[in-house]
């Protein structure tokens, strides 16, 4: 089986580039982002984008998890989402809303029904300031399908690995570009072999996830053992993302420990976003699937 994007995910993945990277959420409701036709891989080419960009709005959660689940619920806030007019953000762990300051609504998929409840209310302080996050607890529900739930859930954890992949691409790419320009001893330090190592590292974790969150893409388009995908995709993917912080802050030397230097917004991003994915559980539940023992896990 070939884990590719076609020639239209790929050119859908590359429009959207200059609005995410202009936050204009108009220019992407214009492009269909927001129409929930769109399947899983037709969209990861986009879900990477958002991540690469770091786009300070629930583009994610609205296009790939809400919109969907509204449209198959048959509630017609659905259409006011398809025509970019409402955005959703997705609640966290406890509450914790990622850009619940920038949402008309708020998704719950913490229990055994979707719940949808106002824009989420008191801010909270996060490792990413450009996340807005706010908390939110009271919701009605949606829907207690538990087919549509699930399908939401493991959306929910395919947007959070493509966009891990998306920024850690971005961390390597600022990296790759900034050691190709610095020089020290006379040469650029891209030349070193220590840093090589560092960056080839990381561009190999990264190359090894994004197929796999094609993978798990397909299999939750296909419900075909799509729960241990979505897992292992956003394990692999977390992975992925930390490590190519780690190379990325190491290889720009002083700048890049400094907050005000661009990397620190894609850094910081990664982060939150891996504290959100629950990697640790979704680690147990792999474990569970390949039957370890539990002093193994």
């Amino acid at each position: 089986m070939r884990f590719a994007p076609n020639e239209e995910q790929l050119a859908l993945a590359d429009a959207v580039r200059e609005p995410l990277a202009a936050a204009d959420w108009g220019a992407l409701a214009a492009m269909g982002v927001f129409d929930s036709g769109l399947a899983e891989t037709d969209l990861v080419g986009v879900l990477e984008a958002v991540g690469y960009s770091a786009v300070a709005l629930p583009v994610s959660a609205t296009a790939f998890v809400a919109g969907p689940l509204l449209a198959a619920a048959g509630d017609p806030r659905a259409a006011g989402v398809a025509a970019g007019r409402v955005r959703i953000a997705l609640a966290g762990p406890d509450g914790l809303t990622p850009f619940g300051g920038a949402a008309d609504w708020v998704l719950h998929l913490d229990g055994p029904s979707a719940r949808l409840g106002a824009a989420a209310g008191d801010p909270a302080s996060t490792v990413d300031p450009f996340l807005d996050a706010a908390r939110s607890t009271e919701a009605e529900v949606v829907t207690s399908d538990p087919a549509l739930v699930r399908t939401a859930r493991l959306r929910a954890g395919l947007a959070v690995a493509a966009e891990l992949v998306g920024v850690g691409r971005r961390m390597l790419d600022l990296t790759v570009g900034y050691v190709k320009q610095r020089h020290q001893f006379g040469a650029p330090v891209g030349s070193f072999q220590a840093v090589k190592h560092h960056l080839a590292d990381a561009a190999l974790g990264i190359e090894f996830a994004a197929p796999e969150v094609l993978a798990a893409a397909w299999a939750v388009e296909h419900d075909t053992d799509a729960d241990r995908a979505v897992d292992a995709a956003v394990v692999l993917a977390a992975e992925a993302a930390h490590a190519a912080s780690r190379a990325a802050i190491q290889c720009h030397g002083a700048i890049g420990y400094t907050v005000e230097y661009e990397l620190h917004r894609y850094a910081k991003r990664a982060w939150a976003l891996e504290a959100l994915a629950e990697t640790g559980a979704r680690l147990d539940r792999l474990a569970a699937s390949l039957d370890l023992p539990e002093a193994a896990r």
